[in-house]
């Protein structure tokens, strides 16, 4: 069975968070996107990698949303939110997908 590619969950929920909530002006609705995938992300990451790594991407995301914050005064919202999300994704694939896809290629 191939590995469940969280890089791109996390990184789309941070980005689709952010564009609900101002599409629709409504940041609860925006979070609830954000946290679904959040969660669903975790629970994948505690079963295939661990709860410690599962804790630990866990934080990053929630680094990378309370950043995007910051950065935005800066860069504007959209390059902030789409910069934490990249940074996310590319953690993610290093500690989580890409060791369960050669996991799963390893011959048993």
């Amino acid at each position: 069975m191939r590995p469940v590619p969280t890089a791109a969950i996390a990184a789309g929920s941070l980005i689709g968070g952010y564009g609900v909530a101002a599409g629709s002006g409504s940041r609860p609705l925006g979070g609830l996107v954000l946290a679904a995938g959040g969660l669903y992300c975790a629970r994948v990451w505690a079963r295939r990698d661990g709860p410690r790594t599962a804790a630990a991407l866990t934080g990053v995301g929630l680094l990378a949303f309370a950043l995007s914050h910051v950065i935005a005064r800066e860069i504007g919202a959209w390059p902030a939110v789409l910069s934490v999300a990249a940074a996310t994704g590319a953690v993610v694939w290093v500690r989580s997908d890409a060791p369960a896809a050669a996991r799963a290629e390893a011959p048993a």
